[in-house]
Parts: C-alpha cells; structure tokens; sequence
C-alpha cells in the first residue's frame, strides 16, 4: 500500500502561499491543495528532503505539521473538496461525479489523485486561456510537465494532430492515463522522463513548471521548437518576469503575451528566428 505524506502549512498569508507553491515542487512534493487558511503539500512517503523544506520554513517564519495518509484517505479527502473548475463559455473542468454542464466549448474530466494541475491554481487556469488563443489545429505538440494531463487534454480537444506529454513523477503517469481514457483523448502519448532528451520537435510548447526547471530547461526548450512555434510557460510569480525574460528572449523573441493572476504570470513566445 502506498502512503503520502500531507504537510499543512496553516495561518499563512495567500502571498506566502503563493511563494510555496512555486519552491516546495522542487522538494519533491507533486500535489498541493490550497485551503481557506493555508495550504496542504503531498508527496509519496520517503521522496521529500525534510531538512529543506525546515529550511525554507525557518527562512519564511512560518510552521507546519504533518500526518501519513493512505491513498484512499486521500482519495476521499480530495472528492469532498473539488469543485469544479470554470472559465466562462469556454472550458468546464469537473470531476466524474460533478454533472455535465451545457454552455461550453470544451468540458475536461479530471481525476487529480495525486498529481498537479486541476485548473484550480493561476498559473493551469492561465495556460488554459493562453492555449485557447493558438491554433492547435494539425499540431505536434508537447506538454512539458504534465501532471494530470489536463493541458495535454485540452490540446487533443483543440485538434492537435500528436501530443507528447511527459513528467518525472510515477504518480503523475498513472494518473494522466486515467484521465486520457476519461476524456477519450486519442492522440496523447505518454511517458516518463526527467529531461527533453528523447523527445521530438514540436510546434507547441507547453511548460506549467517552475521558474529553476524552466531556465535549466531553456535551451533544450529551444532546439525542440520549430522555427513559428510557440512556447506557453508559467508556474512564475510576478517577480520571476525579469529572469525568465533574460534567458528567454535571446532564445525566442520577446514575449508576446503576458498572462496575470493574483501574483502568478503566463508568458508566451512566438519562435522568430
């Protein structure tokens, strides 16, 4: 039996929260659900640096405590708390047990279990709308960090001819092919991988990460894409704009939109040269 390790971070501030979400990934940690006064961490039993993430805690002034979970636990804990996710007329993201919705162009069933990316944070709702503004239609693409897969889905919703999705996370493989057979996505591709070594050309680029594997992976980034190809990154505070922009744009232009979300950014490139 697997078991998670849940870490609640309680009384902080939605600032401090923010700036979790973007560290503790780096820790190990591959769920994170946000609560009315705070913000819970999981991760897989045994695969967290605990010294670390003291660290970090000690560093922000801030205190946590801890309980092992087992997966239906956890199971039961995130049915009772997902809602459905909505960007008006256009994309309604629920779960099996939520109702269909009728009004828009595209609904995405989500199972998160354990893994990142619901359409509940900033930076997937973002990505959503900034792949809304491309044409998928005929498109090799890759989603670089998939998680549950939702943006993958959405791309193979948006007429993507293949997706390559790929994470570095066990849990995240599984739980992204239960979300394709949910969704009868039919041209995604999935697989497990720690860099873009293996991976083929794209015309699309899909990067929900973080700002330390989004530099370290700029120019792996850039032999991938196809010259016309676009790059759709986030997983970035407000803060991180400056440092993105300056590796980045030697690579693929400037930006060519900027997405905003309560302290978190989007930004997109058209490969120019």
């Amino acid at each position: 039996m697997i078991t998670y390790l849940e870490i609640h971070f309680n009384e902080i501030s939605p600032e401090t929260s923010d700036v979790l979400v973007a560290r503790l990934p780096d820790l190990g940690f591959s769920g994170m659900e946000e609560t009315p006064t705070g913000l819970k961490a999981y991760a897989t039993s045994g695969q967290v640096d605990l010294s670390a993430l003291d660290a970090i805690c000690a560093e922000m002034g801030i205190t946590y405590t801890n309980a092992e979970l087992k997966e239906e636990n956890w199971n039961s804990s995130w049915e009772s708390n997902f809602d459905p996710v909505i960007l008006p007329g256009k994309i309604h993201v629920r779960a099996h047990f939520h109702p269909p919705l009728e009004g828009f162009e595209y609904e995405i069933l989500i199972t998160p279990k354990m893994s990142f990316g619901t359409g509940h944070h900033a930076t997937t709702r973002m990505m959503m709308l900034g792949m809304l503004e491309l044409d998928f239609m005929g498109k090799e693409v890759l989603d670089f960090g998939t998680g549950t897969g939702i943006l993958a889905i959405l791309a193979d919703r948006l007429g993507a001819l293949s997706i390559e999705a790929i994470d570095n996370d066990h849990w995240s493989i599984s739980n992204v092919n239960e979300n394709i057979q949910l969704n009868a996505a039919t041209n995604i591709n999935v697989a497990l991988a720690e860099n873009l070594d293996e991976v083929r050309p794209c015309d699309i680029l899909l990067a929900n990460i973080n700002k330390h594997v989004l530099l370290s992976h700029a120019a792996s980034m850039d032999q991938l894409l196809k010259p016309d190809g676009f790059l759709l990154i986030s997983g970035l505070l407000a803060n991180d704009q400056a440092d993105i922009e300056a590796v980045f744009t030697p690579l693929f232009g400037k930006p060519i939109n900027l997405y905003t979300d309560n302290g978190w950014i989007a930004m997109a490139f058209k490969k120019e040269f």
